[in-house]
């Protein structure tokens, strides 16, 4: 976008706008900012499932504040959007920023020529370890199947295109006791799916913050562990950092957590408690590109390693790859490429995978390019409501 020796034009922001696109579980969030040099604009993706227009609103909201500044001034833009918003902004404001501040990073590597990873400290790996989840997208296949066979299935159909690590979701929803029946059957899921795919593809588990205790959660992990899962995600409900720790000291699986923390300063506590082997912060929902990599250098302080969440849309996956091949503690990349037949579709760009790997990519800026016409087909519409079915016999409501 800038030739040599051609002298620096100034640069401002004219528009930030959104387009929403229902990708049937999800409504993907994409914002364009635009500038005032012709051609130099910039996308980014805030999705937040069940939240679509509150984020968009959130981001129409914020747009003010931008408008007439410089776009290359990431961080300081970030700091207007939190400081001038006065009112703490949690996960649909802080969804907004991020799909904000990804579209800046777009712009800034559009600008300098260079991919955003390169701005992002550089290459240090040479290529992106990935997994996707069991039913490829699927919601219900995702977090409905609770029986053996449809789930030993599904995980043959994504070994078969190529991934060599998947997550399941197969806890059962579940209070502060874990039934012996219910264990147990856990403990058979896993088994057999151990035994379906052999020792050279990765399992991961994720608990979805289902079990209310910390004893519920070590009975379900003890059930899991002989089959090694590569780690158990969101073992109990967001914040019980207490309840980590005493787990932590029951067993060797390694534990994850973080999707749904949006704060620099809840990482830092779960950080400082030493509790997690493995951190999920959200790009989308954590501030961005910058705030995911400040969040990456306080776990490698403390030997923790950063596994992104992001079952989100293509931009997401996107600047997760950028982060992924730019920071050194990352272990592994969450991605939902099987969400919509049409994904590649609605936005062209750089994700390719060779024998479950992300391949690093080399376009300027995200390297992506969003075609609206596509966007136009698939309008906002409601989204299915899961949580509904978080219901326990006695008629008690439990985290999905």
């Amino acid at each position: 976008m800038q030739a040599e020796g051609e002298e620096v034009a100034e640069v401002k922001i004219t528009s930030v706008t959104t387009r929403i696109v229902n990708a049937e579980m999800r409504n993907w969030v994409f914002v364009r900012i635009e500038t005032n040099m012709s051609g130099l604009y910039g996308w980014g993706e805030a999705t937040l499932e069940w939240k679509t227009r509150a984020v968009a609103g959130a981001i129409e909201d914020l747009a003010p504040l931008l408008i007439g500044k410089d776009p290359r001034d990431i961080e300081q833009l970030v700091r207007i959007l939190k400081k001038h918003s006065f009112w703490r902004l949690g996960v649909i404001g802080m969804s907004a920023i991020s799909g904000i501040e990804i579209a800046l990073w777009d712009i800034m590597g559009k600008w300098l020529n260079v991919p955003v990873w390169r701005l992002l400290g550089g290459k240090v790996r040479d290529k992106v370890a990935v997994y996707t989840h069991l039913g490829l997208g699927d919601m219900r296949a995702v977090y409905e199947t609770l029986d053996a066979e449809p789930l030993i299935q599904r995980a043959h159909d994504v070994v078969a295109k190529g991934y060599r690590a998947f997550k399941a979701v197969f806890i059962p929803y579940t209070h502060y006791h874990a039934p012996p029946p219910d264990v147990d059957k856990v403990g058979r899921m896993m088994e057999a799916l151990r035994a379906s795919v052999g020792n050279s593809i990765e399992i991961m588990v994720d608990f979805h913050g289902r079990p209310a205790s910390a004893s519920a959660a070590l009975a379900y992990i003890e059930a899991l562990a002989p089959s090694r899962p590569m780690f158990v995600e969101e073992v109990l409900p967001p914040g019980d950092t207490a309840g980590l720790i005493e787990i932590a000291k029951k067993t060797s699986i390694p534990l994850a957590t973080g999707e749904r923390l949006v704060d620099r300063l809840e990482f830092n506590d779960l950080f400082q408690s030493r509790a997690v082997d493995i951190a999920q912060p959200d790009i989308c929902h954590c501030g961005g590109l910058l705030e995911a990599k400040k969040i990456a250098a306080m776990a490698e302080a403390v030997s923790i390693g950063v596994a992104p969440h992001n079952p989100l849309g293509p931009i997401a996956g996107v600047a997760a790859l950028h982060f992924a091949v730019s920071t050194p503690n990352h272990v592994i990349q969450e991605e939902m490429v099987g969400a919509v037949p049409w994904y590649f579709d609605v936005v062209q760009g750089p994700i390719r995978m060779v024998d479950g790997f992300w391949q690093v990519p080399e376009a300027p800026g995200l390297g992506i390019e969003v075609d609206e016409a596509v966007c136009a087909k698939h309008p906002f519409a409601p989204e299915i409501i899961h949580t509904v079915n978080a219901v326990m016999d006695d008629g008690t409501i439990v985290d999905w």
